[in-house]
């Protein structure tokens, strides 16, 4: 009962990204994402020297976070950043440590 009290829904929302952050290659994908438009799949598996399997897991995990959206073009998908949760997350990540 004291976590509920204690812990903010920011502070679980900060986790989240966090946690989905927290893989090198999820952050090189990040990246990646933030300094173009979109990337699909398949450009990605070509930069990466990870298997497609790992590379799948990786961008779930960032998709299920809300810092990517991806969009089904067949057969390839599209990634993109979530624009509006990565600036949410950059925000939460402020002021949790005062930067």
């Amino acid at each position: 009962m004291i976590e509920q009290e204690i812990i903010t829904e920011e502070q679980k929302l900060a986790a989240r990204y966090a946690k989905a952050m927290g893989h090198p290659i999820r952050m090189y994908i990040l990246e990646l994402l933030t300094k173009q438009a979109c990337c699909y799949s398949g450009d990605l598996s070509e930069i990466l020297p990870i298997a497609k399997s790992t590379l799948s897991q990786h961008l779930k995990e960032l998709k299920d976070a809300g810092l990517i959206q991806g969009k089904i073009e067949a057969p390839k998908i599209k990634y993109c950043i979530n624009r509006e949760n990565w600036k949410k997350a950059k925000q939460l990540f402020k002021s949790h440590f005062n930067i």
